[in-house]
Formats: C-alpha cells, structure tokens, sequence
C-alpha cells in the first residue's frame, strides 16, 4: 500500500533512531498529549503522545501515535543538530510498516522512505536551503518568524515532502486573532505556494499568543486510516507541556507497537 501523494496529503507528513544512551534521572522531560479528531463527525480517531528533552547537547522529540485506547502503532523521533526548523527524524508506523525520514551523515543529509513492510528502502542526498524546513521543524519556524506573521506578513519556505524526496514551496499567511477555549490566540493557514495550491485544502493552525504554542491543527494529516488514506482531523492540545517521568520517556522510547487498533 503506497501513501497518497496528492497535493493536500504532502504538507504533514512532523534520522537514524535514537541513541541506546539513557536519558539521565535529572535531564529534563517534558510531555504534551494530543487528540486528533475527525473534522466532519468528531470521532476520536487517534491520541498523541508528544516528548521533550535533551540528549547530550541536542534536543531531542519523541511523538507516540496511538490508538483510541492507547496503545501505540506508530512512532516518530526527531533530533536537532543543526538548525531547529530542518531536524532529522525517523518515522514508522507499524500497521503496513510505511517508515520515512531525514538522517545526517558526513557525505550530506538523506531522505529516505519505505512505502511498506517487506518494501525496499528509497534514499536520495538531498541539499537543504538555508530556510529549508523539515518535520516538526515547521513549528520551530513559525516561532522563528512570529513578529512577521503577527504584523501580518505572509511567509513563504520550502517544506520537505519525503515521498517525493524533494521540497516543495508552502506559504503560510496570517489569519484573524481568535479566542481558543479561553484563550488569546493566532489563526494561521497554510497552502502550496504553486499555481494550482488553489486546489489543495488549505492546513489551519492556531497558536496560543502567551507563549506561542500549538494549540490547534486542522487539515490532511499524515496519518492514514485503514484502507491507506490520509485523514481529514481536528487535533487538539488541550494542555501545555509539563514536567515527566525520565523513567516514563525510557518506557515511551521501548513502547511495542501493534499492527491493528483494532485487535
């Protein structure tokens, strides 16, 4: 089963795995849980688990994907070596084995993806431009560039689509300040920046306007359903991240992944 590649399914899609060094007792943790929900219905499709911390001298993330009744399928870690708006990362999702991911190496960076379980691995070099983003890195960049969306300045950056092994250019323009279940905050939306990005639904994202967090994304995810489609969701983060368990992340880290939410 191969992933969709149209238009709409290639913004989200946020590396080698993680070291087998531990996380140290004192290193700080923190941990953020996330529901996605189906636009049209509500349905709770699928909880997310979201980790910080730091290994060594590099911040590190680890996103569980879970099922409605928690157990994990699918995997993300992300790690910062460079810039923080182009990370490495490495992403599995155990039901039809899809992985894809960005890694450093001496001779350059590497996209890399695996379409299914049993399926070769498809690499290719990639060069990154200097505001070239990556993953998780989309966030680090709105943060980045947060007077000028707040001034109301749009932003175009190229984004790095793995199943096409290239970037492609996506351009994120300022939308109306709302309130967000009590909360002051900032509507964004996001399209490609092409010609025909008028056909591709545009991605909704609204940040808190305290500390510029994720509070809420609208759109194609790039979790699929079971039959290989990306879903249309409403994900949520009800709650700031807050202090964990190093001993919890080290249980995140080994967590098994089923093959079916279902089973």
């Amino acid at each position: 089963m191969y992933p969709s590649t149209r238009p709409s399914a290639l913004f989200v899609g946020l590396l080698v795995m993680l070291c087998a060094a531990p996380v140290g007792a004192r290193a700080s943790v923190h941990l953020q849980d996330a529901l996605a929900h189906a636009r049209d219905g509500g349905a709770l499709l699928y909880r997310e688990s979201h980790w910080q911390y730091r290994q060594g001298d590099m911040v590190r993330r680890l996103v569980l994907y879970r099922c409605p009744d928690g157990r994990a399928f699918a995997r993300k870690t992300v790690v910062e070596r460079g810039a923080p708006h182009a990370p490495d990362f490495d992403f599995e999702d155990a039901r039809d084995g899809y992985r894809e991911g960005v890694r450093s190496t001496p001779a350059g960076r590497w996209v890399y993806v695996r379409p299914r379980a049993g399926a070769p691995m498809r690499e290719r070099r990639v060069d990154v431009p200097p505001n070239g983003v990556i993953d998780a890195g989309f966030d680090a960049s709105v943060r980045q560039h947060w007077g000028r969306l707040r001034a109301g300045r749009e932003l175009a950056q190229p984004f790095l689509v793995p199943s096409r092994m290239d970037f492609i250019p996506v351009r994120v323009r300022p939308g109306a300040a709302v309130d967000w279940r009590g909360m002051p905050a900032q509507r964004m939306t996001m399209r490609l920046d092409r010609w025909y990005g008028f056909a591709a639904p545009a991605m909704e994202l609204t940040y808190a306007l305290a500390d510029r967090r994720l509070l809420e994304f609208a759109g194609i995810a790039s979790i699929r359903d079971a039959k290989g489609d990306h879903q249309d969701v409403r994900i949520t983060f009800p709650q700031a991240p807050v202090l964990a368990d190093a001993g919890k992340l080290q249980q995140a880290l080994a967590a098994p992944l089923v093959r079916d939410c279902g089973a």
